[in-house]
């Protein structure tokens, strides 16, 4: 069976609406790479289960998406989500109310231990540089269509 990812079958985004998703920082991480050389999926969305625990990673390179390779990257920390649901590409991500970006793809290296979720950011900052806290809430939100 063909991925309809893969080979192009979708010209934008199908997922008209959906539910926020719901989390909260279990792991606040302080580091930065230079050459990460992580490689997207080529797919737009991955379904969250409820008490999976995932990584943010913030990256500031331009034009990241399904398929990209990234290589400059800050890591956030590791949430556990509390309300599931699909998330995809574009959504914005609020840690504690505040936009810090929105989800520019995923990379399944550590999979199935949890999976890398990329945010694209303005600025490539660790959580322990954003100051975020143990138990923050964290929240993906579909943009506008």
């Amino acid at each position: 069976m063909k991925d309809p990812y893969k080979i192009g079958m979708f010209l934008s985004n199908p997922y008209y609406a959906k539910s926020d998703i719901q989390g909260r920082l279990m792991v606040v991480l302080d580091g930065k790479l230079e050459n990460r050389g992580m490689e997207l999926i080529t797919q737009i969305s991955r379904c969250v289960l409820r008490n999976e625990i995932h990584e943010l990673i913030a990256s500031d390179e331009p034009g990241l998406g399904a398929g990209s390779k990234v290589e400059k990257v800050a890591y956030l920390g590791f949430v556990e989500i509390y309300q599931a649901g699909v998330l995809t590409i574009g959504d914005e991500v609020l840690w504690a109310g505040q936009t810090i970006g929105t989800v520019a793809g995923f990379d399944e290296t550590h999979m199935p231990n949890h999976l890398n979720i990329v945010v694209s950011a303005g600025e490539r900052r660790s959580g322990a540089e954003l100051k975020l806290h143990l138990g923050d809430s964290v929240t993906f939100r579909q943009t506008k269509h």
